[in-house]
């Protein structure tokens, strides 16, 4: 599967249908100087909550909405992804305009929000391609400093205090997805997440801290500006919450050990020759900027980040079995599952503890 099948969007699925006409009265009730008449398409992209395009005459707006069907207790929380971003707005980070969030399933059958359209660039290539070869590492610093930037939010100074709990991050999130990995009966399992989740809660690395973390800050979540390497909007805060800082930014670096398969990677790939900073020269940016001397444990927080990843595509293979999947290539993803688990357990190896 090419991740080109990712981009752009296309006609509205079956069984992602819903009423046009009660959505229009909707948004003509609930935002200002919205005018039909309305055309809705359906982002191709997007595994976990389905995201539309919504193109009027006078302005093109997203919307998000849970998914159909059974869905698993505390997924899929569309209020948080538009409070948090409302949030972030008013400090000038750069996410969308949020319009106005509906929970009123009888609308179009679930929860949903609304929120501007960022116009840009999106990547699903990690080797940037696209851009000139020179501008390269400017496009890396510009992600590189946008994650510091989320980091350093003052989250109870924006009115996030009660986004997440603090502490025990590592814990937590390892007690959560192993739970999600074994409730999700319609996936089966996987040999090496069953070693991972194991392993993982006997290595927490000592000392905790807390920030606003994003939770899938990656190449592909990102809107670049049109022309500069600038990051305009960071899209897909389903997975945000209050959290440790080296998490979220091991996750962002799995691209330089993931392989460029389903999503972007950058394993294998000569990174002086198509003139991209080493994952060394990254971490040492992250660090620069963020005040830290290194980042011991990397490989900890890479085996956790592995796992985590391996866990939401083992809950995505849970709904592409029962037929609620939001992306249409979701039962292509799936198929890497096996190969990120092992990748997963790959770095609790490499970290030797």
């Amino acid at each position: 599967m090419g991740i080109e099948e990712f981009r752009g969007s296309g006609e509205v699925r079956e069984g992602h249908r819903f009423d046009e006409a009660r959505l229009q009265a909707w948004l003509l009730d609930n935002i200002a100087d919205f005018c039909g008449p309305l055309t809705v398409r359906q982002f191709k992209g997007g595994q976990s909550n389905p995201t539309f395009q919504l193109i009027t005459p006078l302005a093109t707006y997203v919307l998000r909405r849970k998914p159909m069907g059974q869905l698993l207790k505390g997924a899929h929380a569309v209020d948080r992804e538009a409070r948090v971003m409302a949030a972030l707005g008013k400090v000038g980070f750069p996410v969308p305009r949020i319009y106005g969030l509906c929970t009123d399933d009888a609308v179009i059958g679930s929860w949903f929000y609304v929120m501007g359209f960022a116009a840009g660039r999106t990547f699903w290539d990690a080797s940037l391609t696209e851009i000139d070869r020179a501008a390269r590492p400017h496009y890396f610093d510009a992600m590189n400093a946008t994650l510091a930037q989320l980091h350093g939010v003052d989250y109870r100074a924006v009115g996030l205090e009660d986004y997440g709990r603090p502490g025990n991050y590592f814990q937590r999130q390892i007690e959560r997805w192993s739970r999600q990995y074994r409730d999700e009966g319609d996936a089966g399992r996987d040999p090496h997440l069953d070693k991972l989740l194991e392993w993982l809660p006997a290595h927490i690395p000592p000392g905790d801290e807390c920030c606003l973390v994003h939770g899938d800050f990656r190449l592909d979540n990102l809107v670049f500006h049109a022309d500069e390497p600038r990051i305009v909007a960071v899209l897909d805060w389903e997975l945000s919450t209050l959290g440790h800082p080296l998490a979220d930014f091991a996750y962002h670096l799995m691209m330089y050990r993931m392989p460029p398969v389903a999503l972007a990677g950058l394993a294998g790939v000569d990174l002086a020759a198509v003139n991209i900073p080493s994952e060394a020269q990254y971490v040492a940016s992250y660090c620069r900027r963020t005040g830290r001397g290194g980042i011991p444990h990397l490989d900890f927080y890479m085996a956790f980040n592995f796992f985590r990843f391996a866990a939401i595509i083992h809950g995505i293979k849970g709904r592409v079995a029962r037929g609620s999947a939001a992306s249409a290539n979701a039962d292509q993803l799936v198929k890497w599952l096996p190969l990120y688990a092992e990748l997963g357990w790959q770095q609790a190896e490499r970290a030797g503890l």
